[in-house]
C-alpha cells in the first residue's frame, strides 16, 4: 500500500479495520485526483477544464435505499415515521462486507470537516474508489490547514463504494444500492450508487442529529450577509432557487445549501456548493456559470457537445444536472463562513399551482407552520411519472436528511426567531398568471426586485394586505413591481379557476399538518391556511 499525502500515521484506515491489497492515497490536492480520474476512465475535460463525471443509472438521491441503524441510543431519539430503521446485526454484516468489497481496491481518502464553527464542528473522513468522488467531497466540505491534517482525528468515517452491490436478505435493505447511517458509531455505508451527492447529505444527516442537543439548529438553507452584517438565510427545496437567490453580488455568500444557528449566529456547514446547471445561463445566473469555467470544478451528469462545451439546455441524462465547486470560485464568498444571527429568514417555494403571491410577511407561527409545511411543487417533465403540478410537502424544507422529530427542529426555530427579533417571509417562485402549463414562471428579475426591498427594510414602509386564504400579510404595491403580480388571482384570467385551484391548494395543507397539530400549540395550529369562505 502506497500513501501520498499527509495523514496523522494513528489514523489511517487501518485504525478503521479496512486493509487492502491496492494504493490508498491520502488528501491528494486537485490535480492529482483530475490526473488520477482521467487515468482511470472515471471522468474526462470540458474545454474550459472543469471535471465531467457521469453516474450511470443514479443520477439523483436514492431516498428509499437510505437506513439509519436502529439500537438502543437511536431507539427513542430518531423520527421513525421518516427513516427507515435497519438492524444492527444487518449493519454489521453490510460494515463486515464492505470491508471485504474494498481489499483489494485503490482507494482514495479525504480528511474534511462538516461545519465552520470550531465549536460546533464533525472532523470527517471519506473514504472513496472514485478519484471524482474524493475531488466532489473535497470541494463540499470544508478543507483542514495543512498543519491541522498532521493531527486529525475523524469523528466520521464514510466508506463510498459503487461497485459494491448489497443482498437485501443478507443485509435488511431494500435493493442492491444502500446508504446506511450508523448514528451511534457515526459511520456511512454507501454503496450501488455513484451519485457524489450520497455524501455529502450523510454529512448533514449526522450534524442534524448532533447539533439540536447542544442548541444549535441545523437548516437545509443557503445564507448570505449585507454590508451591515444584516445576515439572511433562504430554506427550500431542490429547484425553489435557493443556491440562485443567494448568489447575490451585492451580499457576502455563506454558502448554499446547510447552514446551523447558535449562540454566535450562523455558520456553514459546508466549504463548497452544489448549484443545478439545467438550463444555467451566463445572464440569469453570471456568478454561478463563472465556476463551470475553472479547474477543480465538477461537472456531474453535464452533456458536453463535440468540442467539449458544456450544453446546460440538455437534459437527455437527468435534470438533476449539476456542478460541485469551492466556495471562494464565488467572488463575494466569505472567508469564515460565519455571520452573526440572521435579520430575515425568507421561505422559498416555487407553487406550480400558481396560488401564492411572490412575497409575503409571516408572523413567528405563520413561519413556524410553514416551516413544518415545507412545501413546494414538482412539474412535468422533472420526474419520472409527473405528467401534471404535484405538491410536495418536506417537513423543515429537508425532510430526508432529519433524523429527529420535526418538532425539535420547529420549536428550536421558533424560539431562535423571537430571541432575535427575525422577519419572516415566504417567497413563491413558482408560476404566476395560472398554474404550471398556463400561466408562467415567476420573473427572476420580480423575486430579486421583492428580495431586495423585504432585505433593505423597505417593504417595512408599504401598505399590506390580508391574503383570504393563507392570512399572511402581502404587499399591496412596492415600488419597481407591477402591482398586479402581487395579487395572484388578479394574473388569471379565469378567475373562479383560481378561487378552486386556492381552495384545493388551501386543502393539501390542512390535510399534511394533521400530523403535526399534537406537537405545536395553538398559535401555530391558528395559522393554518382556510378557504376564503370559512375565512369571511
Amino acid at each position: 500500500m502506497n500513501e501520498t499525502g499527509m495523514r496523522n500515521p494513528d489514523c489511517g484506515i487501518e485504525s478503521f479495520g479496512l486493509k487492502t491489497t491496492g494504493l490508498v492515497r491520502y488528501n491528494l490536492q486537485p490535480s492529482a485526483l483530475y490526473e488520477e480520474s482521467l487515468r482511470r476512465g472515471e471522468a474526462r475535460l470540458s474545454a474550459y477544464g472543469a471535471l465531467v463525471a457521469e453516474t450511470g443509472q443514479h443520477t439523483g438521491r436514492s431516498a428509499k435505499d437510505k437506513f439509519v441503524v436502529r439500537d438502543a441510543a437511536t431507539e427513542d431519539v430518531v423520527w421513525w415515521d421518516n427513516n427507515k430503521p435497519m438492524a444492527p446485526e444487518h449493519f454489521e454484516q453490510l460494515h463486515a462486507d464492505f470491508l471485504a468489497h474494498a481489499a483489494d481496491r485503490d482507494l482514495f481518502v479525504q480528511d474534511l470537516m462538516g461545519g465552520a464553527d470550531p465549536e460546533n464542528c464533525l472532523p470527517v473522513r471519506v473514504i472513496t474508489e472514485y478519484a471524482w468522488h474524493s475531488l466532489f467531497i473535497r470541494n463540499l466540505l470544508l478543507r483542514p490547514q495543512l498543519e491541522e491534517l498532521a493531527a486529525f482525528v475523524p469523528q466520521m468515517t464514510i466508506i463510498d463504494l459503487p461497485s459494491f452491490r448489497a443482498d437485501p436478505e443478507r443485509h435488511g435493505c431494500r435493493t442492491e444500492t444502500v446508504i446506511a447511517v450508523d448514528l451511534t458509531r457515526n459511520i456511512v455505508l454507501i454503496g450501488g450508487t455513484s451519485y457524489a451527492g450520497e455524501m455529502k447529505k450523510s454529512v448533514f444527516t449526522a450534524l442534524n442529529y448532533i447539533l439540536p442537543e447542544k442548541g444549535v439548529m441545523p437548516m437545509h438553507c443557503s445564507a448570505n450577509v449585507g454590508t451591515d452584517g444584516d445576515a439572511a438565510v433562504f430554506f427550500g427545496l431542490s429547484g425553489t432557487g435557493k443556491t440562485t437567490l443567494s448568489a447575490d453580488p451585492t451580499r457576502t455568500l455563506i454558502g448554499d445549501d446547510e447552514h446551523g444557528w447558535g449562540e454566535t449566529g450562523l455558520f456553514n456547514f459546508e466549504g463548497g456548493c452544489y448549484a443545478k446547471t439545467i438550463r444555467l445561463s451566463q445572464e440569469a445566473e453570471p456568478e454561478i456559470f463563472s465556476t463551470t469555467r475553472r479547474f477543480g470544478t465538477v461537472l456531474e451528469n453535464v452533456i458536453l457537445d463535440e468540442h467539449g462545451h458544456p450544453d446546460f439546455d440538455d437534459g437527455s441524462l437527468t435534470e438533476n444536472t449539476r456542478c460541485a465547486y469551492p466556495l471562494h470560485f464565488i467572488p463575494n464568498a466569505s472567508e469564515t463562513g460565519q455571520s452573526g444571527h440572521p435579520k430575515n429568514i425568507i421561505m422559498l417555494t416555487a407553487d406550480a399551482f400558481g396560488v401564492l403571491p411572490p412575497i409575503a410577511k409571516l408572523t413567528p407561527a405563520q413561519a413556524m407552520y410553514h416551516f413544518l409545511s415545507g412545501y413546494t411543487a414538482k412539474v412535468a417533465g422533472t420526474e419520472k411519472g409527473v405528467t401534471e403540478p404535484e405538491a410536495t410537502f418536506s417537513t423543515c424544507f429537508g425532510a430526508p436528511f432529519m433524523p429527529r422529530h420535526p418538532s425539535e427542529y420547529g420549536n428550536l426555530l421558533r424560539d431562535l426567531i423571537a430571541r432575535h427579533g427575525v422577519d419572516c417571509w415566504l417567497v413563491n417562485t413558482g408560476w404566476t398568471g395560472g398554474a404550471y402549463g398556463i400561466g408562467r414562471r415567476m420573473p427572476i428579475k420580480v423575486t430579486r426586485g421583492l428580495l431586495n426591498a423585504a432585505l433593505s427594510g423597505d417593504l417595512n414602509n408599504v401598505e399590506f394586505r390580508t391574503d383570504p386564504h393563507f392570512g399572511f400579510a402581502v404587499p399591496v404595491a412596492v415600488p419597481d413591481i407591477d402591482s398586479a403580480l402581487l395579487d395572484p388571482r388578479s394574473t388569471w384570467a379565469d378567475k373562479p379557476a383560481y378561487d378552486a385551484q386556492a381552495r384545493r391548494l388551501v386543502g393539501m395543507f390542512i390535510d399534511n399538518f394533521g400530523k403535526f397539530e399534537s406537537h405545536v400549540d395553538a398559535t401555530v395550529r391558528d395559522a393554518a391556511p382556510r378557504t376564503a369562505e370559512a375565512a369571511e
